[in-house]
């Protein structure tokens, strides 16, 4: 039995929403409608992703210069963390559609465990930046890089990832309702579609910041 099985019978589960013919519409219009969302996403950071080359076109010698504060070891320990939890939430989404209940719960867990991990690792590379003055705007206080202007550059830093850490903490909280609905045993090969479309969306954040670490932590 397949996710896109269609409905039949008197009695419909009650995964299934009355206004849709049959559960296949069901399944294919919450695709759509999370495909659509995902664009709008595209096209939210596309435009920070523009601003970030016109300023580093205006300032080349000092983002380079500035991007020496950011610790490459913290961001790609962050890159391989999310990584490997993309590669759980698939396998999540596979082990649901075969009816293996537990393993994707485990497999839900440890995808909310490496969201964590990477939120942790984040608060001590901000933790730092605080404690050094190195803050976006006219908080900026830091007198150790050369350059003018270096607060733009962690004024675009701080944007870019908070937004990103922003979309990270809400993959966690939906992440966390479906562990909830799969331990009430609602999900399996006939329905799957919280958990798919939650991955779509999870694998945009790990795409995003796969974009995000090279821009700011290797550019020198």
């Amino acid at each position: 039995m397949s996710n896109n099985q269609e409905h039949k019978g008197a009695h419909p589960p009650e995964w299934f929403q009355h206004h849709f013919t049959d559960a296949e519409q069901q399944q294919e219009s919450a695709k759509l409608g999370m495909w659509v969302f995902l664009l709008t996403e595209i096209l939210f950071f596309g435009g920070l992703f523009c601003a970030y080359a016109i300023y580093r076109a205006w300032h080349p010698d000092m983002f380079i210069n500035a991007h020496t504060a950011l610790d490459w070891r913290m961001g790609g320990l962050n890159t391989i963390v999310l990584i490997v939890s993309s590669i759980t939430m698939a396998m999540s989404i596979r082990s649901f559609q075969l009816n293996q209940q537990k393993q994707g719960v485990m497999l839900l867990v440890v995808t909310l465990m490496c969201a964590a991990t990477f939120m942790v690792i984040k608060y001590f590379e901000y933790s730092h930046k605080f404690h050094v003055g190195q803050l976006p705007g006219k908080f900026y206080t830091f007198t150790g890089i050369e350059g003018t202007n270096p607060h733009i550059f962690f004024s675009i830093y701080f944007l870019m990832t908070g937004l990103h850490g922003i979309h990270v903490l809400v993959g966690m909280g939906v992440i966390i309702w479906l562990i909830m609905r799969a331990k009430k045993g609602h999900f399996g090969p006939a329905y799957y579609t919280p958990v798919e479309v939650t991955g779509l969306y999870w694998h945009l954040v790990d795409m995003v910041w796969i974009f995000l670490f090279p821009l700011f932590y290797l550019i020198g």
